[in-house]
């Protein structure tokens, strides 16, 4: 869905400067944008849970699916930005992109990693020397394979990096113009499911894997409330998919394209889904990985990755 054009906000505006006894104006529309891997977000949307409760606040809501997510963060295309992978908000901090950080789910090392189908050669980091290797730019991925070819004494500049969106890695993989991918969940479940792969590594030891939830600063500093009713909607739908993980999935397989319900157990066994609030003594990951990336020459100057504004519970801003 588009966002809402100026001409439409404006006419929302006048509508609501009308007389008494005339209908009332359409709701300003709180723009959410998700991805495949949004799990807690894709159930929020399919269940009406946000529409009903902004609506109480005077706010509609409307769903942008993006397959990439970094451009969207840059841009400020909607309020709500899709939950990322913790190496994203590096590109967008270095970027200057005005978000703040108001969730995370902890740690979930498990739910990406490097393949390769189960009768290549390939078996260690090392041996990715001179290959074709894939992966999504700026995701979580990007620093799993930065991290693991540091350890093992390689650089970007000894492999043959495919920057690939997550389908396109997908279908590259499958016809084997890939040595390598590096992926996320539920594309990794789904393509151990379909053909025999073997795992290299996957983020444990490197990263832990935590998914960050973002905000515009500008709304999150003018309705920290609104931020909270959205906060509270996603613990509530974290500790719903752990405590109930058949009727999960069994909800689940259809949003995502018919995946086989037990590729989706899969996949929601491997993420924590426990949402908590980011504090800043816990962005120490975060540095590392933005100290890895501007080494490797993937962000243009050094940051400081615990400067990124925060929203609190607590405080409600």
């Amino acid at each position: 869905m588009a966002p809402p054009t100026r001409r439409a906000l404006l006419g929302g505006l006048a509508g609501s400067l009308a007389a008494p006894g005339l209908p009332r104006a359409a709701p300003k529309i709180l723009r959410f944008a998700y991805q495949r891997s949004s799990t807690l977000l894709t159930l929020l949307k399919t269940n009406g849970t946000l529409e009903q409760r902004l609506a109480a606040k005077g706010f509609g809501v409307s769903w942008h699916l993006f397959t990439s997510v970094i451009e969207p963060m840059n841009a400020g295309s909607t309020e709500f930005h899709a939950d990322v992978a913790d190496a994203v908000p590096i590109f967008t901090q270095a970027a200057g992109a005005p978000l703040t950080f108001y969730a995370k789910e902890d740690a979930s090392p498990a739910a990406e990693a490097i393949i390769v189908p189960a009768d290549s050669p390939i078996r260690s980091v090392q041996d990715l020397k001179g290959r074709t290797v894939g992966v999504s730019r700026g995701s979580g991925c990007h620093f799993l394979l930065a991290a693991a070819l540091k350890r093992a004494g390689l650089s970007f500049a000894e492999i043959r990096p495919a920057y690939l969106n997550a389908p396109d890695g997908a279908a590259a993989f499958e016809r084997r113009s890939l040595d390598a991918w590096v992926i996320w969940d539920p594309f990794l479940a789904i393509a151990q499911a379909k053909a025999p792969v073997r795992v290299i590594t996957d983020a444990t030891g490197y990263s832990s894997y935590n998914r960050y939830y973002s905000v515009q600063t500008a709304f999150a500093q003018a309705r920290p409330d609104v931020v909270g009713v959205v906060y509270d909607a996603l613990v509530e739908a974290g500790r719903w998919v752990k405590g109930n993980p058949r009727e999960a999935a069994a909800r689940l397989a259809p949003l995502w394209g018919d995946v086989p319900v037990p590729i989706v157990e899969t996949v929601n066994a491997r993420r924590s889904y426990a949402v908590r609030p980011v504090l800043r003594e816990g962005l120490a990951e975060q540095q590392v990985i933005a100290d890895t990336f501007h080494e490797a020459g993937l962000i243009p100057r050094p940051i400081d990755a615990a400067s990124v504004p925060l929203w609190s519970p607590e405080t409600g801003g």
